[in-house]
């Protein structure tokens, strides 16, 4: 098979095994090895990590298939749906499994790999980026990942929830926050929201204590206290 007519073909996958390339080149493992070690050489086809590999070039299509069940969120997910111009150098993949997974180098782009609780696994849908099915956090639950992981601080979840809350459905964010049942979530939303005008956050009173928090718990326990929601209002305000 031509090499031009083999990475057409090895198109049709999102990624591929040895078993799956010599079926492809109807050849037994040993040769596809061989032939696969060579087409790694001349940076034709790229290895992902043991015994997996691909030839696309989106890694959102290569993230989304490295490790099952599991779902991109975060910084990916803020850009794919146009909550941020920044285009994001990481992609976090969310996943109930054990996080024994490395974080994997490709194209430019470190693959990261976040476990979340199962009962938080939930909020995402799945979309098609050049004919492969892919899934992707809804913004309302990537806002929601950043918190509940602590891997985006609220001022900077904050900031983007005011630049997009038209687009944003206010009532979506409360359900899943409520779904969630983590009360430190809800005084943190609830306060977001209730700063922004959002008439839904009276839901999530029933899901705060009086236990006063930071709102951003990687900040100064520095601000005005919020006795409504039990927060310490320590990130800028504008």
């Amino acid at each position: 098979m031509e090499t031009l007519q083999l990475i057409k073909k090895l198109q049709e996958y999102p990624t591929f095994n040895i078993d799956t390339f010599a079926n492809v080149i109807n050849n037994d493992k040993i040769y596809a090895k061989m032939h696969l070690n060579r087409l790694k050489n001349r940076g034709i086809v790229k290895q992902i990590q043991r015994n997996v590999y691909t030839v696309q070039e989106d890694p959102l299509i290569i993230a989304s298939r490295i490790i099952w069940p599991s779902y991109i969120s975060l910084w990916a997910a803020f850009r794919y749906h146009n909550l941020t111009e920044q285009i994001p150098n990481k992609i976090s993949v969310i996943t109930t499994r054990s996080k024994s997974r490395e974080n994997i180098q490709i194209m430019n782009t470190t693959i990261v790999f976040e476990k979340i609780q199962p009962a938080w696994f939930f909020g995402f849908s799945k979309i098609k980026i050049q004919n492969f099915e892919v899934f992707m956090a809804e913004p309302e639950k990537a806002l929601i990942d950043g918190v509940l992981l602590k891997k985006i601080s609220t001022a900077e979840i904050y900031f983007l929830l005011k630049e997009n809350i038209k687009k944003l459905s206010t009532k979506k964010i409360v359900d899943y926050v409520l779904r969630t049942k983590n009360f430190a979530l809800s005084k943190r939303f609830g306060w977001m929201l209730e700063s922004l005008g959002c008439d839904q956050v009276t839901r999530l009173k029933k899901q705060t204590y009086r236990t006063m928090i930071p709102l951003d718990a990687s900040r100064p326990l520095t601000g005005t206290n919020d006795k409504k929601w039990g927060v310490i209002v320590n990130i800028g305000v504008v």
